[in-house]
């Protein structure tokens, strides 16, 4: 799987119309739909605001696509099929027209929305994606400072620290490391 590190924002134009495609990183649905207003609000005057995505949710991946007023499957479903074939997740893929007064047919609108999504993905930067946990660790003060070192070395975040007795640590990590930090880290059952 992989995810947009970097958003992109590109321009087509074919007979007269012209496509602006963005790819943009999206965690979870208010974050789509703030995207999606910011987009349509930049581009009130455009005919067709189009888009499809992918999200990873508690229960796993959930992916959608809009057609925007243009024919039943030749705008949603071809941006979607872009993200699907590059396996990635959290990802938005919009697409706004702007009417030349050129009727493209099913199959040029098809092939317009999928190709300006494959050019704003194309032009994205992409990443392997990496799933995270949060966990909390009650750790003596003398381990601190390396619990830090090891959460940084696997690109992990700390969150919060409360200090007692012993520190409780929030902290994000990659789900592959849960266990060794549980392990190595956590001295809430000793």
């Amino acid at each position: 799987m992989q995810r947009i590190e970097r958003a992109s924002e590109v321009s087509y134009t074919i007979n007269q119309s012209r496509f602006v495609g963005f790819a943009i990183p999206c965690a979870g649905t208010d974050d789509l739909r703030r995207c999606l207003s910011d987009i349509a609000r930049a581009h009130g005057s455009a005919h067709h605001l189009t888009y499809g995505f992918r999200i990873r949710g508690p229960t796993g991946i959930v992916s959608q696509c809009s057609d925007g007023g243009e024919p039943s499957g030749t705008a949603g479903r071809p941006i979607l099929s872009q993200i699907e074939g590059r396996d990635a997740v959290d990802t938005l893929v919009a697409v706004v027209r702007y009417f030349g007064g050129i009727k493209l047919g099913t199959g040029g609108l098809a092939r317009a929305y999928g190709g300006t999504a494959k050019m704003a993905l194309d032009a994205a930067t992409l990443v392997p994606y990496v799933a995270y946990a949060e966990l909390r660790l009650r750790v003596d003060y003398a381990q601190l400072q390396h619990l830090g070192y090891q959460v940084e070395k696997v690109g992990g975040t700390i969150l919060d620290r409360e200090f007692g007795e012993q520190v409780m640590v929030a902290v994000r990590v990659p789900e592959a490391e849960v266990r060794m930090f549980k392990d190595r880290f956590d001295n809430q059952g000793r």
